[in-house]
């Protein structure tokens, strides 16, 4: 089963969505121009990361996840990435959403893992569960940027039956190097594709200094190969995977079924 995505590397926006959603217009029309059927943005691609203004504009933010609903319906185009979102209990959360081409949420994710060491948890609520979707292609599960380090959670959804898994980021210099090995032993120990978009540009985190993201969004398939990989500018990347890889590679070498969980320590 062949699919066609394209990884929209954009520079955020600051608590602009309707320019965001602007530059979005243009970059899911010619990802459907390019014959692909997923488009996926980074994380908080409609605002950045604006602690102070979050909350206010989160309570909004009903009107802008409807504007990619319906840009996803326009475009007959599956849409992913993650956004400013109020949770069930009206806490602002770090949500990425995949829309299918209808403009329906086909799966929702919290992000569950927050970065403390630029202090998310006090201004987001955690995700309390994880998130799969049956897309056309195959299975497909969630996670958001920091998420990356806890390769439990991509065990689970290997385990479950992923053949891949998004990744919308904001990876920041110096920590390239992680990016490069995090996402391609990801995909390696789980035999899954690893499809990760991350930001551009610079964010001003205040007593927290300035960061500048490195973009590098980039496709992983099962043996650990980069499909693609974008450079530091802002792109649209588009690359076709055969999802069936997954399950020759899985056949071939058989991780998942010789482990012995039996063994493990896991708290």
């Amino acid at each position: 089963m062949k699919l066609t995505i394209s990884l929209a590397q954009i520079e955020v926006a600051k608590a602009d969505p309707g320019k965001n959603l602007k530059k979005a217009e243009t970059l899911v029309s010619e990802a459907a121009r390019k014959g692909s059927d997923l488009v996926c943005f980074p994380e908080m691609w409609t605002t950045g990361f604006q602690w102070d203004r979050n909350k206010a504009m989160a309570a909004d933010h009903e009107k802008v996840i409807a504007r990619v609903a319906e840009l996803a319906r326009q475009h007959r185009i599956w849409i992913n990435g993650s956004m400013l979102a109020l949770d069930e209990k009206g806490r602002v959360s770090n949500t990425a959403i995949l829309f299918d081409a209808q403009g329906g949420p086909a799966a929702v994710y919290r992000k569950t893992h927050l970065f403390t060491l630029l202090h998310e948890e006090e201004h987001m609520a955690p995700g309390q569960s994880l998130a799969m979707a049956d897309t056309p292609w195959g299975r497909a599960g969630f996670s958001i940027c920091y998420d990356i380090r806890f390769p439990e959670l991509f065990r689970t959804y290997a385990l479950k039956g992923a053949q891949f898994v998004m990744l919308p980021s904001a990876f920041p210099h110096p920590r390239l190097p992680h990016w490069q090995v995090l996402t391609r032993a990801r995909a390696i120990e789980n035999q899954m594709f690893m499809i990760g978009v991350n930001q551009v540009g610079g964010e001003d985190f205040g007593s927290e200094g300035k960061v500048r993201y490195f973009g590098h969004s980039c496709v992983i398939d099962p043996w650990g190969e980069t499909v693609a990989e974008a450079g530091e500018d802002e792109a649209l990347l588009t690359v076709s995977l055969e999802i069936d890889q997954v399950k020759e590679v899985r056949n071939k070498m058989r991780v998942l079924k010789d482990r012995r969980p039996e063994l493990y320590e896991l708290d």
